[in-house]
């Protein structure tokens, strides 16, 4: 099944006060739902992004936002693209995201990562520590969260966290997915494999993907792991519009917006930071593709037992994957649906779909 999400990593609006960001936040997110995406994100950050903007922009806190997010939504899944661990300790993420799953009605994922913005560490007095420690509490964080959301009490002594007979009550009305977040091969990807339910392979092209999902098949088959379990993300950041003229203009009002007119880049164009796809006004494709296992035609048994002879990997998403698109929205949020469904057209999936074989 082809899945679309849809991340909102920006809240800086051309011609919008702060007092009025969430209403454009509520307007996006019900758009989204409206035009067939199947989860919606936020950042997990409380300054901008380099590449993104500067420091100070508007960001506002990741669970907050989506907890009233599913005040306005029905059927979208709702998560964080993806929480850093340093910024909350593991038990009270358990009943933050168990919180948010009984506001959505059972829509909640937990997108969890180690945490690498240094400034936001330094500045607002989060222990950063070294990338080291970073993945040590995440591992030791993964072991403390999981249970707490499978309902189970908890008594962890780590290195860095202690809990005892830590309870989670009321427990989550779903069984909420466990998504990280991050492309390392030897760290993040065999948590995954270990872990998660599913990864997100957020930065990187998307020509490394088939060597991702290599590195993962590997740490699944060491860990006795199905890897067909796992779902396998990717975000790519997009401006969508109905015509690149009109994605270039919104692009020159978001820059200005944000102080960010560069020099050397015409009208936007080859703007590092920013991937744009050329959109047509035609018929749009159902979200939903061919469901995809590696080796379809060979059956589980016979793979099991004769390794040997199976087929080549065809380094494939997964019989579930997702594309999840951030958008650099603009000005114009009374055409975001139809900008919505046009992500589903867009050149950036047609790139994705020929170098995996997805979609």
């Amino acid at each position: 099944m082809t899945r679309l999400g849809y991340q909102i990593p920006n809240f800086t609006y051309p011609n919008t006060p702060e007092a009025g960001i969430f209403d454009s936040v509520i307007a996006q997110a019900k758009a989204a739902e409206a035009a067939g995406f199947d989860r919606v994100f936020v950042m997990d950050h409380f300054y901008q992004l380099p590449g993104l903007g500067a420091p100070e922009e508007p960001m506002l806190e990741c669970y907050s936002v989506l907890s009233a997010l599913a005040q306005h939504t029905e059927t979208v899944r709702l998560s964080a693209l993806v929480t850093g661990n340093t910024y909350r300790h593991p038990t009270l993420l358990a009943k933050t995201v168990t919180a948010l799953d009984h506001l959505s009605s059972g829509r909640a994922t937990l997108g969890i990562g180690a945490g690498w913005f240094q400034l936001e560490h330094d500045s607002l007095g989060f222990e950063f520590g070294t990338f080291t420690d970073r993945f040590e509490k995440l591992e030791e964080a993964l072991q403390i969260v999981i249970p707490m959301l499978r309902g189970e009490k908890v008594s962890f002594a780590g290195k860095h966290y202690q809990v005892s007979d830590a309870v989670n009550s009321p427990p989550p009305v779903s069984r909420i997915p466990i998504m990280i977040g991050g492309s390392g091969e030897k760290k993040t990807l065999r948590m995954v494999a270990q872990y998660a339910d599913e990864s997100n392979l957020s930065s990187g092209p998307i020509n490394e993907i088939p060597h991702k999902l290599e590195v993962l098949e590997e740490h699944c088959e060491r860990l006795g792991r199905d890897r067909s379990e796992i779902v396998v993300t990717k975000l790519q950041m997009v401006c969508v519009a109905p015509t690149m003229e009109e994605a270039e203009s919104d692009l020159r009002e978001v820059g200005a917006a944000k102080g960010m007119v560069r020099r050397g880049h015409r009208d936007g164009q080859d703007d590092p930071d920013l991937r744009r796809s050329r959109h047509r006004r035609r018929k749009t494709p159902s979200v939903h593709g061919h469901r995809h296992r590696r080796d379809d035609h060979q059956p589980r048994r016979q793979r099991s037992q004769d390794r040997t002879h199976r087929p080549p990997r065809r380094n494939r998403i997964g019989s579930n994957g997702e594309l999840i698109i951030g958008v650099l929205i603009t000005a114009q949020h009374a055409r975001l649906p139809a900008n919505a469904s046009a992500a589903r057209s867009a050149g950036v999936i047609e790139e994705f779909r020929a170098i995996t074989g997805y979609m």
